[in-house]
């Protein structure tokens, strides 16, 4: 527990160094693609170039560099070959830096897959002195519980998500209020320790060093659901290429997230099984005449398949369009019924505002939205990642939710349990220390 403690603030002391020095790579790691965007951090600026002042929350920051590239080596989200994922990042990574025309050598990361697993936490302590210190912080954190993840998982986020001052509950930073009793509830995100490790390890293949990791769903959540809907409670669906997260917020904070193995590739694969055709070819008719409601105009719609086996019956071939719903529409249906499922072991039935939110590549196919809030529920809309300074417009679509929020992230990172200092006593074997700190307490 205490390596992974030390990891983590180890990677936020690197990327506080970074913005210090002013630039930071975010990469998001995709199955279909791989993301990079470069950040600026130069204050907060007066105006925009454009006569647009800038938001709230991003304006210590502005994006001059862009790429993305056809991913590879990933499934599910996580790395598969380890080769051909390096070379892809170093495409996109090399590609943003000639755009900016600088060199960047930290970068942070976002992945969806590696089965998360969220837990709540509480715990609560006695308060030494009336006033709550920073100190006290750490000690209630401290104080939580630790569930057994199970053997090979690493806490990825550990997020203090509410605080309570003897009975006045709710608080969002109990520091330098007088109380006596000091109790928290924490949401915990664990997940498998290999893809953590891989991902880890292919961005040091890419001599880069990595300074902050985050879950897609979580920072898709934050660039899509605007203020309201965090505030309220809202659920956040990312379908991405290889896998779907699922990110539920409530009071500004992630309190559940899941993901499920399946996407919009995954609608591909049907396609191509079902025409015969090459997954290239199956991505083209899907991006282009894809749909999931059929009409009785679609019966008279023909799609030229095409196709280049030589054979020429075979590449003249036509479809309606109402066939390749037909291949589609199951897939999605099936996608959207285990994300019902993982909404309804989470229990978003009972919070106060029952918004869901429609983002990632795969939530863009031509009438899904009415399809999902009759499996979901009645609000559903879909999301555009928040307008970021600087991004080229190509980037600004619902696909690059995650590498939008990782950048909204990265500028105001959320208090994280290593962001305080761990109490000597939680130390395993350091009972000098404990000894210390006793005489200390006591003489």
């Amino acid at each position: 527990m205490t390596d992974l403690y030390q990891s983590q603030r180890a990677m936020r002391n690197m990327r506080r160094a970074a913005m210090q020095r002013g630039v930071i790579a975010i990469l998001d790691i995709g199955t279909s693609k791989i993301a990079c965007l470069i950040l600026r951090f130069d204050g907060p600026s007066e105006f925009a170039e454009d006569g647009i002042g800038p938001m709230a929350g991003q304006s210590s920051f502005r994006v001059i560099g862009a790429a993305t590239t056809r991913s590879r080596g990933v499934r599910f989200g996580e790395i598969a070959v380890m080769a051909e994922t390096e070379r892809a990042v170093r495409t996109a990574v090399q590609a943003a830096q000639k755009m900016a025309n600088v060199r960047v050598d930290h970068v942070i990361a976002c992945f969806s897959g590696a089965e998360p697993r969220s837990y709540g936490l509480a715990g609560e302590i006695d308060l030494e002195d009336s006033v709550v210190t920073e100190q006290d912080v750490a000690r209630v954190l401290a104080s939580c519980d630790m569930p057994d993840l199970g053997q090979g998982r690493e806490v990825l986020h550990a997020q203090p998500v509410n605080f309570a001052l003897d009975h006045r509950s709710g608080l969002g930073d109990p520091r330098g209020q007088i109380g006596n009793r000091l109790a928290t509830d924490m949401h915990l995100l664990s997940v498998d320790g290999a893809v953590v490790q891989n991902i880890l390890h292919c961005i040091e293949r890419c001599d880069l060093e990595l300074a902050g990791l985050a879950s897609s769903a979580y920072v898709s959540g934050i660039a899509s659901l605007v203020e309201d809907e965090q505030e309220l409670g809202a659920a956040c669906i990312d379908m991405g290429g290889g896998s779907t997260g699922v990110s539920i917020f409530i009071k500004k904070h992630m309190i559940f997230s899941d993901a499920v193995r399946m996407g919009g590739d995954h609608v591909t694969s049907d396609i191509s099984k079902g025409l015969m055709v090459p997954m290239a070819v199956a991505e083209r008719i899907k991006t282009k005449h894809g749909g999931v409601h059929a009409t009785g105009m679609d019966d008279r719609e023909m799609i030229e398949v095409g196709g280049d086996s030589g054979d020429w019956e075979k590449d003249r071939r036509q479809i309606s369009r109402t066939e390749l719903i037909g291949i589609m529409r199951p897939r999605v249906e099936e996608i959207l019924e285990e994300v019902r499922a993982r909404l309804d072991v989470a229990g978003f039935d009972h919070l106060p505002s029952q918004q869901i939110v429609l983002t990632g590549g795969a939530s863009q196919i031509p009438g899904l939205d009415g399809l999902a809030s009759r499996i979901l529920g009645q609000r559903v809309r879909l999301g555009r990642p928040l307008r970021v300074q600087g991004l080229p417009q190509a980037a600004t679509g619902c696909a690059f939710s995650s590498a939008v929020g990782l950048s909204l992230f990265a500028a105001h990172p959320q208090d994280e349990w290593w962001d305080f200092e761990i109490p000597a006593e939680r130390y395993p074997a350091r009972s000098l220390k404990r000894v210390v700190k006793w005489f200390k307490d006591n003489w």
